[in-house]
């Protein structure tokens, strides 16, 4: 069983766990579920913008702890000044150590969409998602069938949620292309075995219909990546682990962004 088949089974019983404490007419009754989102592609292609979703990560399974000394609204906060077109909070927490409440914070103190960087498996998270304030929420290929992602976007579409599919190969593109997607995210890591090439972006490129925004995720700690990237069509990218392990996430964002 590879760290992903792991995270998946917990989630499973997370959610399970979930769903019995809270119903989702609770859910619909949050202060945010009937505030209007902000809209991914809006945000993303701004010029006064940077095309980065700058992500909020205390750990992940392959580097263990990255930054648990700072603050998520704080964090947040300094990505969005130095020029971020969206944030990316995790909100797993037992492999990430991320929270719900991260995702609310969060919302509280910005003003730019919000992706809820989870592993959802089932429809009580994505109203779970905007019940929180999240304006995007992701659909990983690798996890899901192509009914499952059918599913899950029509929802979160219904809600007003934005969309983000994350693919790692051509095969899982193929099979998941959903009219009701927003964006398709290319994971230059590989969720089996955290192994990371910018490469992977490249060689899905030509391949992604032109409908969608285009999203590189993940290693990316150098500007010139991002100049390469936008030639071959990328519109974001997602940058979590270079910035968070500053002691200053948002600095460390601002002192990239000089060179782009």
């Amino acid at each position: 069983m590879n760290i992903l088949d792991k995270i998946v089974l917990n989630k499973r019983a997370e959610v399970a766990s979930a769903k019995r404490d809270t119903s989702i007419k609770e859910l619909e009754s949050s202060a945010l579920f009937s505030v209007p989102t902000y809209s991914f592609k809006e945000f993303l292609t701004a010029p006064n913008r940077t095309g980065i979703i700058a992500e909020f990560k205390r750990r992940s399974p392959s580097k263990g702890i990255i930054n648990d000394q700072v603050g998520v609204e704080a964090v947040t906060s300094g990505y969005a000044a130095a020029g971020a077109s969206a944030l990316s909070v995790l909100t797993d927490k037992d492999f990430f150590m991320g929270t719900k409440t991260d995702l609310f914070k969060a919302r509280q103190a910005n003003q730019i969409p919000i992706l809820r960087k989870d592993f959802m498996i089932d429809e009580f998270q994505v109203v779970e998602a905007k019940s929180l304030g999240a304006d995007i929420i992701l659909l990983i290929a690798a996890i899901l069938t192509p009914q499952e992602i059918d599913t899950l976007a029509k929802l979160a579409k219904s809600l007003g949620l934005n969309v983000l599919l994350e693919v790692h190969n051509l095969e899982e593109l193929e099979r998941s292309i959903n009219p009701n997607l927003d964006a398709i995210g290319v994971n230059n890591r590989n969720l089996a075995d955290f192994t990371v090439s910018v490469e992977t972006s490249y060689k899905l490129a030509e391949h992604i219909p032109a409908e969608f925004m285009k999203i590189s995720e993940s290693a990316i700690s150098n500007p010139d990546t991002i100049k390469g990237l936008k030639k071959a069509g990328f519109n974001g990218f997602l940058i979590g682990e270079n910035f968070m392990k500053e002691t200053d996430p948002g600095a460390a964002m601002a002192e990239f962004v000089k060179a782009l």
